[in-house]
């Protein structure tokens, strides 16, 4: 279904189709069978993963990727065939390096992403229990000191913003979202747990500014301050705030995109779970990509879910995201239909 564009760009000719903003890190993913599972009401995904201390634990699997919510969405975004820049901050250091080469290689223009003098740059330990749930030890380094305030805006000048977590700086935030503003960009912004804690009265300006705002369940409850069963009090709350819709995502229940007060949604594909790490990324970014190119929210699922499959059935946040936007054949694969509550 098609979608009006909320704004005219301020310019005639944009550098960039899109950019995003965020963290990058370089990650070790681990997987071991001895990690001991136990149940765990207060766990995000509803159990432990346990070790004992001074023992050695074998791992069958170990993985070395970069990652972060800005350059795992970049790489899709490029993919997909629009025009993309990356800015985040890294470390004067071997995995700043890699992420920047990585960066080039994906034909992503890295020229605004900063080098931190002094701080590591973001790392990141994935412990995979076999099951596809992980815990992460994170180590946010040099990301953790991007600065907004020197960002090249004007030189970027992109049609449209992806934004995701910026460690809940509330200055950092009124500065981006005041410069998307002054250059009529559209803003897809996917905010992390630190965002969230700010709030729905802090937040609500710059959720009013969005044009498609990407959580997945658990976030939007806390968002919205409801309980994460009661899904259609949370589309019906959230939904009409962002300019164009909000993409909710749900793991293996599919995920939903609210527009217009009516909510669609597209089930989860079956496949062995590697890692979750990195899906929402996939996902979103995947989502916008269908969204710049066609306008449209049902296509954004398709594109969307079969991207997040990939991710999801592959070792790493990049490994399996789509060497290119998808076939019409492979998207008929997913069934898109009317949510009933």
């Amino acid at each position: 279904m098609g979608m009006k564009q909320a704004r005219t760009p301020k310019f005639a000719e944009h550098a960039f189709d899109i950019m995003t903003l965020g963290s990058a890190t370089r990650d070790m993913f681990l997987m071991s069978k001895e990690f001991e599972r136990r149940s765990d009401p207060n766990a995000p995904d509803g159990f432990d993963a346990c070790f004992p201390m001074g023992a050695k634990i074998p791992v069958e699997e170990l993985e070395f990727q970069t990652g972060g919510g800005a350059t795992n969405a970049a790489v899709t975004l490029a993919r997909f065939g629009l025009k993309t820049a990356c800015v985040t901050r890294v470390g004067n250091d071997l995995g700043g390096h890699e992420i920047l080469t990585e960066l080039k290689q994906e034909k992503i223009d890295a020229s605004a992403v900063q080098i931190d003098p002094k701080e590591h740059s973001a790392y990141s330990v994935i412990l995979l229990a076999g099951s596809g749930s992980r815990a992460i030890l994170v180590h946010r380094g040099a990301a953790e000191h991007l600065n907004v305030k020197h960002i090249p805006w004007d030189k970027l000048c992109s049609r449209w913003l992806y934004l995701t977590s910026l460690g809940g700086d509330p200055k950092a935030l009124r500065i981006v979202f005041d410069e998307a503003k002054r250059l009529l960009m559209h803003i897809a912004w996917n905010p992390g747990n630190s965002e969230l804690d700010l709030g729905f009265k802090r937040l609500l300006p710059w959720l009013m500014q969005t044009d498609a705002l990407i959580l997945n369940r658990e976030e939007a409850a806390h968002l919205a301050d409801l309980p994460p069963r009661d899904l259609l009090r949370i589309l019906n709350q959230l939904g009409p705030i962002p300019r164009q819709c909000l993409v909710l995502t749900d793991g293996a229940h599919g995920a939903y995109v609210h527009l217009r007060g009516s909510t669609w949604q597209a089930p989860a594909l079956k496949g062995k779970i590697s890692n979750t790490t990195g899906a929402g990324d996939a996902f979103g970014s995947a989502f916008v990509a269908a969204l710049i190119k066609f306008g449209d929210a049902i296509t954004g699922l398709k594109a969307a879910t079969l991207n997040a499959y990939g991710v999801v059935t592959h070792m790493g946040a990049k490994a399996g995201i789509l060497k290119a936007f998808p076939s019409k054949a492979a998207m008929a694969k997913v069934k898109v239909h009317p949510y009933i509550a």
